[in-house]
């Protein structure tokens, strides 16, 4: 009954329209992964105080500042991820390669002056990558007793028997998807509850029985029927798969300063695209009883634009020192998005197969605008002769203060109370050297570390109305990045080369219930990158 107590005590504060998306699905849009020129990314992106290089008008705009000169260039990668997770034993893995075309850019350099106190002004163009997506997962194995049926079940909590009648399931403001498909498939069935002597007992506003005299005294009630799944069964996990894919395209547009060579100032207009799609299969049954069970399969997509501003500053506090000090503030990106979704579920038990297509002709979709945290930046710089280069940089964005809102206006109260509940503040650093052995080549490394963005109680709340039908989520933990890289410049063309590795560890649940116990998983994502330029 835990089960039911968490999901529907969240489900409480949907509103009347259907909820779709989670904060899952927006904390991925929202953060960003480390990407750009080969020459940024073997710095561990490092590089906000530091400035010259396309890539920091994402970072710190104030960076292009440097600039005195104009500046083409661009990047590809061949990445390679790899997730494994681990189910008391069972143990599997999924891997992904792909070449990328990750970033292409230009800077104007503007000179007006040697003795005016404005030096440079400059203007930049980058795309790049912001995120990417590609990921495959697949778990297998013993489920510890809990079942994903559970969950269904617990979705139709308080809906009558008379509530399923004479609608399209799947079109209504008061049932969700997952129960919908449950019901249809006949994997669930209700239960109504009575006291000795055969009268009907209620919920009461903390989803607990009372009496029916007690229900009428102003308590807000509902009839107590509660769902039950029909299995019997000791449930195993016969396969689990998901695969994820698309990304975010980041456009900048910047103009910055140069003011006696001491202090430069930049600004930066971000334009976004969002296209992101997953897939999951969830298939479960009893162990040894011949496959006997069900399977879903959930296919979702998000898309959409959004624009954000980011202010930065560079300052030389002492002339005759090379040591810069950098701070940053980047708005929220404001997104509109579309959510569109649909499911398959094919029940041994009935030999169905119920697939929302068919119910309400074509995939499920609304609108609804995100706010992604502000983002502070501090950076420090500082420079041996033109020999070797160090930099250093602090981040911080906090991801409960996300914000969702519907296309028509109004708040998504549900999901916006679920960022209070379970999403936190970020503290990113990022460490970078860059050594010249000799004027034509560079030598640089780098290393990040950036903290959860979820708390330790985090879980996927689905409404009791949500569309959402992969009930699967990942806790990530702390993350760490460590990067190599080389450079060759001879006259005006340059050419650099970078090597990143990305791993990080989460709690990995194929759904939520109380006392399930997380899969480990593990992931790692290697990228090379190699970035050709020319400077004029």
């Amino acid at each position: 009954m835990k089960t039911r107590v968490i999901i529907l005590a969240c489900a409480l504060l949907a509103g009347a329209s259907a909820a779709a998306q989670t904060i899952y699905d927006a904390t991925a849009i929202a953060q960003k992964d480390l990407n750009g020129t080969a020459r940024f990314v073997g710095m561990g992106g490092a590089m906000s105080a530091l400035g010259g290089d396309i890539s920091v008008m994402g970072t710190n705009p104030a960076g292009i500042g440097i600039y005195r000169s104009n500046d083409v260039m661009t990047t590809f990668g061949y990445s390679l991820s790899s997730t494994e997770i681990d189910n008391r034993g069972t143990t599997l893995s999924a891997d992904k390669a792909r070449w990328n075309f990750d970033n292409i850019g230009a800077v104007i350099s503007t000179k007006i002056g040697n003795v005016t106190p404005l030096r440079y002004v400059n203007f930049g163009f980058n795309y790049h990558k912001a995120k990417s997506f590609y990921r495959n997962r697949r778990a297998a194995g013993d489920l510890g007793g809990y079942t994903q049926l559970d969950v269904i079940a617990a979705q139709a909590d308080g809906l009558t028997p008379d509530d399923w009648k004479g609608v399209n399931v799947f079109d209504t403001d008061y049932i969700g998807w997952l129960s919908a498909l449950g019901k249809e498939g006949q994997l669930i069935e209700p239960v109504r509850y009575m006291d000795e002597q055969g009268n009907p007992l209620f919920f009461n506003n903390e989803w607990e029985l009372t009496t029916e005299s007690e229900a009428s005294n102003g308590v807000p009630n509902t009839p107590a029927y509660y769902y039950s799944n029909i299995a019997g069964w000791y449930p195993y996990l016969r396969e689990f798969r998901s695969y994820e894919r698309g990304g975010v395209d980041q456009y900048d547009l910047n103009v910055s300063f140069n003011v006696n060579d001491r202090v430069y100032l930049g600004l930066t207009v971000g334009i976004y695209d969002v296209d992101y799609s997953k897939y999951s299969l969830y298939n479960e049954d009893s162990e040894g009883e011949g496959g006997r069970g069900y399977m879903l399969e959930s296919y979702n997509d998000i898309s959409g634009s959004g624009v954000d501003v980011k202010f930065g500053v560079i300052v030389r506090p002492f002339e005759y020192s090379p040591l810069r000090v950098g701070l940053a503030v980047h708005t929220p990106v404001f997104y509109n998005l579309t959510y569109s979704t649909s499911a398959i579920l094919t029940s041994d038990y009935t030999d169905q197969v119920i697939d929302t297509y068919n119910y309400v002709d074509g995939d499920m979709w609304y609108d609804f605008n995100l706010r992604t945290p502000w983002v502070i930046n501090a950076s420090l710089g500082y420079t041996v002769g033109s020999s070797l280069a160090l930099g250093a940089e602090y981040e911080y964005a906090d991801y409960s203060n996300m914000d969702f809102t519907y296309a028509e206006g109004g708040a998504m109260d549900f999901l916006n109370d679920e960022a209070g509940y379970c999403l936190k503040g970020v503290h990113t650093l990022r460490l970078g050297t860059e050594l010249k052995p000799v004027s034509a080549f560079s030598l640089r490394a780098g290393y990040n570390f950036t903290t959860s963005a979820y708390k330790g109680n985090a879980y996927k709340a689905l409404a009791l109305n949500s569309l959402t039908t992969d009930t699967d989520f990942a806790n990530l933990k702390s993350a760490h990045t460590v990067t190599l890289g080389l450079g060759y410049h001879t006259g005006s063309f340059y050419a650099d080369l970078a090597y990143k590795l990305d791993t990080y560890k989460s709690d990995f649940y194929p759904f939520m219930s109380e006392g399930i116990q997380p899969m480990k998983e593990t992931d790692t994502r290697s990228k090379v990158l190699l970035t050709l330029g020319y400077r004029f």
